[in-house]
């Protein structure tokens, strides 16, 4: 086991560069599973500061397959380029969890979709929206029970909503919308 040196090597950023290149590199179950890996390449940690450590770094769990839950990072401010080891099956695993637990509609116009939630969860969704690989998503915006998607497409919100409905096992409403005319 070597020990680290040099300049930082006992900061706070030294050790959320070693933890987000252990994610990146192994399925991680467990804190311990982390603190045994962060030990190995001479990193000692409390499992109180790794705990804050993995908060301050927005890491979450996610299904991973049939290994079951393991950690994650998202990716990094506007770039929604998965880190390596983060492909985009674990991204869209996060959202579609997001989705499943808070979407209650999604209603589309143009190019913007308005995704509701329960009060407060909003900030959450978009979160999970934000570090998501949807090449169709612009980018989001977050209110307290509603988030405001952008399409890149001007005509893709109905795509986008209906995309986000199936995520969260919703199907798409069946009336047709008001401006269009039943034909009946």
């Amino acid at each position: 086991m070597s020990t680290p040196t040099g300049a930082g090597a006992g900061t706070k950023a030294f050790r959320h560069d070693r933890i987000a290149a252990v994610l990146a590199r192994s399925p991680v179950r467990s804190q311990t599973e982390l603190a045994t890996h962060l030990a190995a390449e001479g990193v000692a940690v409390t499992q109180a500061t790794l705990s804050r450590d993995l908060v301050e770094l927005g890491a979450v769990k996610v299904r991973d397959g049939d290994r079951g839950l393991v950690y994650a990072l998202p990716a990094e401010g506007g770039d929604r380029t998965p880190r390596r080891g983060v492909g985009q099956e674990v991204l869209d695993a996060r959202l579609s969890r997001w989705c499943e637990e808070l979407l209650v509609s999604a209603e589309a116009s143009a190019n913007l979709v308005v995704l509701r939630t329960p009060p407060g969860a909003a900030q959450f969704l978009a979160s999970a929206i934000d570090h998501s690989v949807m090449p169709a998503v612009l980018g989001s915006i977050a209110g307290d029970d509603t988030v405001l998607v952008i399409s890149r497409d001007p005509l893709g919100g109905d795509a986008v909503a209906a995309r986000f409905l199936a995520m969260a096992r919703r199907d798409p409403p069946s009336e047709p919308l008001e401006n269009e005319v039943d034909p009946s």
